[in-house]
């Protein structure tokens, strides 16, 4: 696939307080993985056939599936709603 889909600094930047924080060991790259879970949704594909560029499909789904159970995507489409405030909940 030559379509690969990536996230902005400019979009990191406005989603980063959205994220958990990191706990020991360092996430691989959030922009790079959020980028994958966004191309594999839009996409409608299994996460066995993400473009290598965005990692290992045990990692997409393994981060989709952290945060779907956590809220952070709920607290993302929250944030960014309009007249929202934009900033993530405490």
């Amino acid at each position: 696939m030559s379509n690969i889909y990536w996230l902005t600094e400019a979009q990191m930047e406005r989603l980063k307080p959205f994220f958990p924080k990191s706990h020991g060991k360092p996430r691989r790259d959030d922009r790079r993985v959020l980028s994958g879970i966004i191309f594999i949704n839009y996409n409608d594909l299994r996460w066995c056939d993400a473009p290598k560029e965005y990692g290992p499909a045990k990692t997409l789904y393994n981060r989709w599936k952290r945060w779907s159970d956590t809220g952070v995507f709920a607290r993302i489409m929250m944030g960014l709603e309009p007249g929202s405030t934009g900033m993530a909940p405490p």
